[in-house]
């Protein structure tokens, strides 16, 4: 009996420093190596908004601003229709 029937057989892998084709470098110029760390080890949550929800913000305070405001609509009693 063979024993080599079983083991899988393995391609050679590219190194894994070296990106894919697709990859546009140029579009990627401009970011910044631990930007966000100090408020990752803070604890602060950071959430990315969808670019169509993003337009309507221009910085964290109003994003910060607009959520407070339905968190206190939400806290409310509702009103019932009379």
């Amino acid at each position: 009996m063979n024993e080599n029937i079983m083991k899988k057989t393995t391609k050679k892998r590219k190194a894994a420093d070296e990106l894919r084709q697709q990859y546009d470098l140029s579009s990627l110029k401009g970011g910044v190596r631990g930007k966000y760390f100090e408020r990752y080890q803070a604890g602060t949550n950071l959430v990315l908004l969808s670019p169509d929800v993003a337009r309507h913000f221009p910085n964290e305070q109003s994003v910060n601003s607009a959520l407070r405001t339905l968190i206190r609509a939400g806290k409310r009693p509702l009103r019932r229709a009379r």
